[in-house]
């Protein structure tokens, strides 16, 4: 199927790699969403806002499925949430946010991997099947990210998908309650990408 290019609430969409697929997120993924999160939690929390302390409950969870459908519905950004063709598991999500439409058509990422799953292939797989989406069906000329400066991962892994660093900015964001300075990288639609399986996504 093709990835239209605004998702509404009620409608699910469907991104196909080599090893994962991205969908949009549904309630009945809570309980396994739940779990990945919660073993991975010491080797997600330096690289995220603070966790709430009900983060992993349903009720936050449908709380979170409503602000998706609402970016969603009013274009301002959209989620996915990645799993393992042999099982079904879920293994990560990716969350494109802030589209900026008129003179930008941009828009920013951020992605977590649970730590079970890590280092295993399966977020660039998912990167780059989602990136010419991104560019494609979602009309985007610019997709933006950034990592703190500590996390080598995610930067080789944005040069590996094919995002070019840019800068630094001083204290971008509040990750783990203190104001970080974050790497900012961006990928452009006229970029070089690595092959990407194309699967049901043309």
């Amino acid at each position: 199927m093709v990835l239209e290019r605004f998702s509404f609430p009620g409608k699910e969409y469907r991104v196909t790699a080599r090893k994962v697929y991205l969908r949009t997120p549904r309630l009945s993924d809570w309980r396994a969403w739940a779990e990945v999160r919660a073993v991975s939690r010491n080797h997600l929390v330096p690289w995220e806002p603070v966790w709430a302390p009900d983060t992993l409950t349903k009720a936050s969870f449908r709380d979170r499925l409503r602000r998706y459908a609402r970016d969603a519905r009013d274009d301002m950004g959209q989620a996915f949430f990645i799993f393992r063709h042999e099982d079904d598991q879920i293994v990560g999500s990716v969350t494109l946010s802030n589209i900026r439409r008129g003179v930008a058509q941009t828009g920013t990422i951020g992605y977590w991997t649970g730590l079970p799953y890590a280092r295993q292939g399966y977020m660039y797989d998912a990167l780059t099947a989602l990136l010419p989406v991104l560019f494609r069906q979602y009309c985007l000329r610019r997709v933006e990210a950034a990592c703190v400066p500590e996390n080598d991962a995610s930067a080789a892994l944005l040069e590996k998908v094919g995002f070019i660093r840019e800068g630094r900015a001083r204290e971008y964001l509040c990750i783990n309650g203190e104001w970080r300075d974050h790497l900012l990288f961006a990928c452009l639609k006229d970029d070089p990408l690595p092959l990407y399986y194309a699967g049901d996504n043309d």
